[in-house]
């Protein structure tokens, strides 16, 4: 399975907490340029349910956790709008950073890291539909991309081939 990240800008701070949406339900979002995407409703159900510990990272990186849905620092919910998360940050240098750096709406964003399980996807010509993903990360993004995010490094350059026929 391919290791994708999509991304939003919607992020707010609130006291030492960064809340918003990471994925909103229904909007087509143009994909790399390669394809358009959209995520039905219920797509993080299952993998909200089976994850005991999905991470909250700065910019997916590994080495940069800022709180994980198992200490309950992060918490993730799915609305009837898209997935909602909370986040209390670190009383760290990091987490202060990252405070001051969204007050000032320096930040770029949030992005999830997912992949997609057998099934989990349909495609309508170059239209792909998420009905299920596997969840495993959450990410303040610190650099503002386009959004959403093309394929993660693991994926960039073979987007195509996520095409069918390609």
């Amino acid at each position: 399975m391919t290791k994708e990240t999509r991304a939003s800008k919607d992020l707010s701070a609130r006291g030492r907490k960064l809340t918003g949406y990471a994925a909103v339900f229904g909007q087509s979002a143009s994909i790399g340029g390669e394809f358009t995407e959209s995520i039905e409703p219920g797509a993080f159900r299952a993998a909200l349910a089976s994850n005991p510990d999905i991470l909250a990272l700065v910019d997916h990186d590994s080495g940069k956790v800022l709180a994980r849905t198992r200490s309950g620092t992060l918490r993730l919910e799915e609305d009837a709008h898209g997935l909602r998360y909370e986040i209390d940050l670190p009383e760290t240098t990091l987490g202060r950073d990252l405070i001051a750096l969204a007050e000032r709406g320096d930040l770029g964003g949030v992005s999830f890291g997912f992949t997609v399980p057998e099934g989990g996807d349909a495609w309508a010509g170059s239209h792909r539909t998420l009905s299920a993903v596997n969840l495993f990360e959450i990410s303040i993004v610190q650099a503002s991309r386009p959004i959403p995010a093309r394929l993660s490094r693991h994926g960039q350059g073979r987007s195509a081939a996520l095409l069918p026929g390609a």
